[in-house]
């Protein structure tokens, strides 16, 4: 039995074949997008690789002979593995238990509570940094309290102690949003099922909700293992002693600036192995588990009771107010005199915020100027890579999905040390020392969250809306700017916001590119806590934190954009 095709059926058919035989922009900006990813990507860290095998005596392996035959070298490729490996534990346990506190049980204030964690993210790290220091330090506010009133020093908080205790905090809030989104996709029907089976309600949640979330867990702790190892600031300021890879290959660019950077480059090449092992491990293992979720019945959450309830709460109260903590602290030390060095704790004053306004207001313009113009291009490429990504595929999308998500796997400082390398004053494209590396530093930093929403965005929209358009005789090129993109502006607005608060509180990356005058409030706040200046130091962080959370109140209460999911 033959089904003929209807009127619209046809003149979509006639329509495409028409179509097909034009020009097609999308092929030409699929093409565009790959080589500019292939010079401002892969030629950078294809040069770091290279240079670590370019010795100064012309023995192509003196660079590597050196990292082996200095203790130094493999003592903190160990430690940074070591660090990685507990910070992702902890930061995955605290997720993990926060997620599940705050899907399974009712409580006042659940609404608050939820979205307390995500602070974490958006206060940056530096400033999470100084914040901690300037609390439990060697002349904190609660190291002096203790002191002064019991006669009692507390332990010091630099090396692996300070350690351990911020880089869970700074990141965990990765594995609560992804472990939050599987648990509320995830069918109770599945374990009341288990149960009626004669499983116990232990067993049962371990076999049938463990294994459903697990894809969501591990993923997102491979992030945090991954972020972990490229971690910069927390690193430098706390770690002490303690020899890390990512201070060590700082520490390696500043000296060699000037001459053959081979040290550098050899060091930036065992972070991008290591990571590179990483992502394969997770490819080979986590990526092989899937489950799909039909549309069930979700919990209903149960309200706490007992002292196991009072137990989780104080738990939970404990992690969120050590997540908010850094937030109170610089706002506390923004407002409080200070004398050089020394805070006057209970003197309310104005003086850091005037001295930072009136007499030092480059670096806020710098970030302002700078941010603005990596977010423009960011989101503009995002969209445009989005598009070929997911409705325009063509036989270059899986290397530019690829070359994009690249520098995801990449810590700031490898990269910094790539666009040096690759784009320095004696290069082909001489950028050094001007304001273009560091917009093209924080543009393809940060590129991957523009196209993550804006693909998000697009697997939303049917096909069948744009095909309608073509049907009706409208060229493929303008249905979709018609059609396609008024229904990604969400997508837009939220890919939007979410780069600007991250370029903004990049410090590693443009830490190595920025040249005199054109320091951002990150590097400012980084110089001045290595002076002591903390109260001018809190006044660029409270004002970096505004600039930050004021565009995401605006978005999400104002245009009721939901960023975070």
């Amino acid at each position: 039995m033959s089904v003929q095709a209807g009127p619209t059926t046809q003149a979509y058919r006639i329509a495409q074949e028409k179509h097909r035989r034009r020009f097609s922009p999308w092929l030409v900006l699929a093409v565009a997008s790959v080589v500019l990813a292939l010079v401002f990507v892969a030629w950078p860290i294809l040069n770091v690789l290279l240079k670590s095998f370019s010795g100064a005596t012309g023995d192509p392996l003196a660079g590597w002979a050196e990292f082996f035959g200095d203790p130094q070298y493999p003592t903190a490729v160990g430690n940074t593995l070591l660090l990685a490996a507990i910070v992702t534990v902890l930061a995955t346990a605290i997720g993990v238990f926060l997620a599940y506190f705050t899907s399974r049980f009712a409580f006042w204030g659940k609404a608050a509570i939820a979205v307390l964690p995500v602070t974490a993210i958006l206060v940056p790290e530096v400033i999470v940094t100084q914040a901690w220091l300037m609390f439990l330090g060697n002349n904190g506010f609660l190291t002096r309290f203790v002191r002064d009133v019991f006669g009692a020093e507390m332990p010091t908080l630099y090396g692996w102690r300070g350690l351990i205790l911020i880089l869970p905090l700074l990141y965990y809030t990765y594995v609560y949003l992804g472990t939050l989104a599987a648990l509320k996709s995830f069918d109770s029907q599945l374990e009341e099922a288990a149960m009626s089976l004669g499983s116990p309600p232990l067993v049962a949640r371990l076999k049938v909700m463990i294994p459903a979330i697990f894809p969501a867990v591990a993923s997102t702790s491979i992030v945090v293992f991954t972020l972990t190892i490229g971690n910069f600031a927390t690193s430098t300021i706390i770690g002490g002693k303690v020899q890390l890879l990512a201070p060590l290959t700082y520490k390696a660019f500043l000296a060699e600036t000037g001459g053959n950077p081979v040290m550098q480059s050899t060091l930036a090449t065992v972070a991008i192995a290591i990571v590179a092992l990483v992502l394969f491990f997770q490819r080979m293992t986590v990526g092989r588990k899937k489950y799909e979720m039909v549309q069930g019945r979700s919990w209903t959450p149960i309200k706490l009771r007992g002292g196991s309830g009072a137990l989780l709460s104080i738990i939970a109260a404990a992690i969120l107010i050590a997540s908010t903590l850094p937030l109170v602290m610089v706002t506390a030390m923004a407002f409080t005199a200070s004398s050089g060095p020394v805070l006057r704790w209970g003197a309310f004053s104005f003086d850091n915020i005037a001295k930072v306004l009136t007499r030092e207001p480059q670096p806020i313009l710098n970030t302002i100027g700078f941010g603005a113009i990596a977010c423009a291009i960011g989101v503009f490429v995002s969209v445009i890579v989005s598009v070929v990504i997911v409705k325009k595929k063509n036989f270059l999308t899986p290397a530019l999905d690829y070359l994009v998500m690249l520098p995801m796997a990449l810590s700031g400082t490898v990269l910094g040390i790539g666009m040096m390398t690759t784009f320095g004053s004696d290069s082909l494209i001489p950028l050094s020392g001007t304001t273009s590396i560091i917009v093209l530093v924080f543009v393809i930093r940060r590129l991957v969250h523009g196209v993550r929403n804006a693909s998000a965005t697009l697997h939303a929209i049917p096909d069948s809306l744009e095909d309608a358009s073509i049907s009706l005789g409208v060229p493929p090129f303008r249905s979709f700017l018609n059609v396609v993109l008024p229904l990604m502006v969400p997508g837009i607005a939220a890919a939007t916001v979410l780069t600007w608060v991250t370029i903004i509180g990049e410090l590693s990356a443009s830490l190595v590119v920025y040249s005199a005058g054109k320091e951002t409030i990150t590097i400012k706040v980084f110089q001045l806590m290595n002076t002591g200046l903390n109260g001018q130091a809190a006044a660029y962080g409270l004002i970096l934190i505004l600039l930050a959370i004021v565009p995401i109140f605006i978005a999400t209460r104002v245009f009721r954009i939901r960023l975070f999911t």
